[in-house]
């Protein structure tokens, strides 16, 4: 069963859970999400190079100190992205349930 609703992108469980840790800070620290994910510098870097590429995510870089930093932020598609792709897994566990009632009122009873 094909959902329109669902984002492609957000389909890769990786992506997913980038962008849900970035939903809910502002300007997170790449080491913080690395960690978080449990991802390794390339891997995150990848995937956040795909995900800014689609407007998801927001890419700035600077300094602490003498030291270079790179801070991430979900865009406005982004947070819109998600919460359409997010609604699009309710609608799918609600199809499943109404199913599975449907089927469960068509058994006989003992």
């Amino acid at each position: 069963m094909a959902t329109p609703d669902l984002d492609p992108l957000l389909l890769d469980p990786t992506r997913l859970s980038i962008v849900a840790l970035l939903a809910g800070t502002e300007w997170a620290e790449f080491s913080w999400v690395r960690d978080s994910a449990g991802l390794s510098d390339s891997a995150l870097s990848k995937q956040i190079t795909n995900l800014a590429n689609s407007g998801y995510v927001e890419v700035k870089k600077g300094y602490v100190g003498k030291r270079p930093r790179t801070w991430l932020n979900l865009s406005d598609s982004g947070h819109h992205a998600l919460r359409a792709h997010v609604a699009a897994l309710h609608r799918i566990v609600e199809q499943s349930q109404r199913a599975d009632n449907a089927r469960r009122a068509e058994e006989p009873s003992d």
